[in-house]
């Protein structure tokens, strides 16, 4: 009796300890986040806050006209514009073949260099380096690759391969071409991040899922279908989501190899937005192509996201 009292007089002072304790971890855990939330508020919230503020305004750099608020009139006029609509059209284009081509090829080499073999860090840096290279350099690199005459180095190549008879072709100002090599350049550069996450997803499974299966005579293929892509199903999803919106914001190789050319064949909503802002000074319409593709964005994202809630209440 008089140990269960001694235990009933300190649990309260224990529990105020404890109280204490998750109070204080909690002042410290905003102490630590407060420059990260800072940071998103100044450079993503208020920017975007301001963007859509402009969007309903007539507001253009140098303007003597006073700043009027015009309702859904920017809106109206870029869904009018036909730049603007092959800009959707080519985002969408790219994003509906890069999107699956990528996930798919980041999830073979995962699988690939997914081996206790000797070399395999090297084949992993070496899949890995395109992405660590500024854009800018990739694109002046295939910029020589797809340059054209004899002198492009795709060009000569095929040339070799075919004995003569291909003939050369100017890849970037090519209608049919331009945006086809665009998305091969960015598979290139890209595909690295991809594998990454995907090797960690492969390699957080556990081996004795496979070791079960190869007891039970499961082969290969039937380990991939029915335990590596179901165990893999978050992992194909996020980077699916993360490559969608980097194909949405697809500018850097646009606007150093064919500003949106040739007759718009390669033109983005980034592309179109800068465009307007810098070119035109016309910070109205530049707003409500950043709004347009942020709702692009939040669609795209919440589609997948509801794929992936409905598969997982099938399962």
């Amino acid at each position: 009796m008089i140990t269960m009292t001694k235990v009933q007089a300190k649990t309260p002072q224990k529990l105020k300890t404890q109280s204490r304790s998750q109070a204080s971890d909690e002042r410290t855990a905003w102490i630590m986040a407060a420059p990260a939330f800072l940071g998103l508020l100044l450079f993503i919230a208020a920017p975007f806050i301001i963007a859509i503020f402009f969007a309903f305004t007539n507001y253009r750099l140098g303007s003597p006209l006073p700043l009027d608020f015009v309702a859904f009139q920017q809106f109206v006029r870029i869904f009018s514009d036909e730049a603007f609509q092959q800009a959707l059209v080519n985002n969408s284009l790219f994003a509906l073949f890069i999107v699956p081509l990528q996930c798919a090829i980041a999830l073979g080499l995962a699988l690939l260099i997914n081996r206790p073999l000797k070399g395999m860090v090297l084949f992993r840096t070496l899949f890995f380096m395109p992405v660590i290279f500024p854009m800018a350099l990739v694109a002046i690199v295939w910029e020589l690759i797809y340059a054209p005459g004899a002198n492009g180095i795709l060009n000569a190549f095929l040339s070799t391969v075919t004995l003569g008879y291909w003939q050369p072709l100017d890849f970037l100002h090519h209608p049919d071409l331009a945006l086809p090599a665009i998305m091969i350049l960015s598979l290139w550069q890209g595909v690295g991040f991809q594998m990454i996450i995907m090797l960690a997803g492969l390699q957080s499974i556990p081996q004795t899922f496979y070791e079960a299966a190869a007891i039970d005579g499961a082969n290969r293929w039937q380990q991939l279908i029915h335990i590596t892509l179901p165990q893999m199903k978050n992992t194909i999803i996020f980077v699916a989501l993360v490559t969608s919106i980097l194909a949405f914001r697809l500018f850097d190789q646009i606007w150093i190899l064919t500003q949106g050319g040739p007759n718009r064949a390669t033109t983005t909503i980034i592309f179109e937005t800068v465009r307007a802002v810098f070119k035109r000074q016309d910070v109205a319409r530049g707003s409500a192509m950043s709004v347009v593709f942020f709702l692009v964005v939040l669609a795209v994202t919440l589609l997948q996201r509801r794929i992936s809630r409905q598969e997982r209440e099938i399962r």
